[in-house]
């Protein structure tokens, strides 16, 4: 999959406006203009070989996440049952803030493949070459907490996002998604749109 200068320009101005209607904080209006001044978090992809790993890919998979956060906080269980009832800056923040540590570590390259014929060709790629290697889920909030505060459940949400698959002690998870159903939900999410939509 390949997305069109169109299309990442419609998803850049999308997150835009989605992060200005509803985040209020101090500090969100610099970390936008670090995502669109001084890094290529519209332009990069979600990943090196996986899901979203296209020009575009890591604005498309925030927006897919916050998509299917939205859907996935608006059921009557989620809210009822479960009292999952968080504000749209939370949400907004939570969805679209996870991966902010994957801007600028992306780097284009080739790579070789064989063809459908059996002949080695060279392929785009991507390599993954990081400059500050604090992590996955805690550089997210290392990053963000640079620009403006974020609530305890946001900073657990995004530092636990990948749940079960990422590198974490299992238990601090668990842990984790008990005390902070949030973070059970943006996982949920993240899973949901790497699996199913990216």
């Amino acid at each position: 999959m390949s997305l069109t200068e169109q299309e990442i320009s419609a998803n850049k101005q999308r997150f835009i406006n989605i992060i200005r209607d509803n985040v209020k904080r101090d500090g969100a209006e610099k970390l936008l203009e670090y995502l669109t001044d001084k890094s290529d978090f519209f332009i990069a992809p979600a990943s090196t070989r996986f899901h979203g790993s296209y020009d575009g890919g890591l604005a498309q998979h925030s927006l897919n996440v916050y998509d299917c956060l939205k859907d996935y906080l608006s059921r009557e269980r989620s809210r009822e049952q479960y009292k999952m009832n968080y504000s749209e800056e939370t949400i907004a923040i939570s969805a679209l803030l996870h991966d902010i540590c994957k801007a600028n570590v992306y780097v284009r390259g080739t790579r070789n493949v064989k063809n459908e014929q059996g002949v080695w060709e060279q392929v785009p790629t991507y390599f993954f070459e990081d400059n500050l290697p604090y992590g996955h889920g805690e550089k997210s909030v290392y990053m963000i907490t640079g620009f403006m505060r974020l609530t305890r459940e946001e900073a657990f949400a995004i530092r636990y996002h990948m749940g079960f698959s990422g590198c974490e002690e299992k238990n601090n998870v668990s842990k984790a998604f008990e005390m902070f159903p949030l973070a059970f939900a943006l996982s949920t999410a993240d899973m949901e749109a790497s699996y199913f939509i990216d």
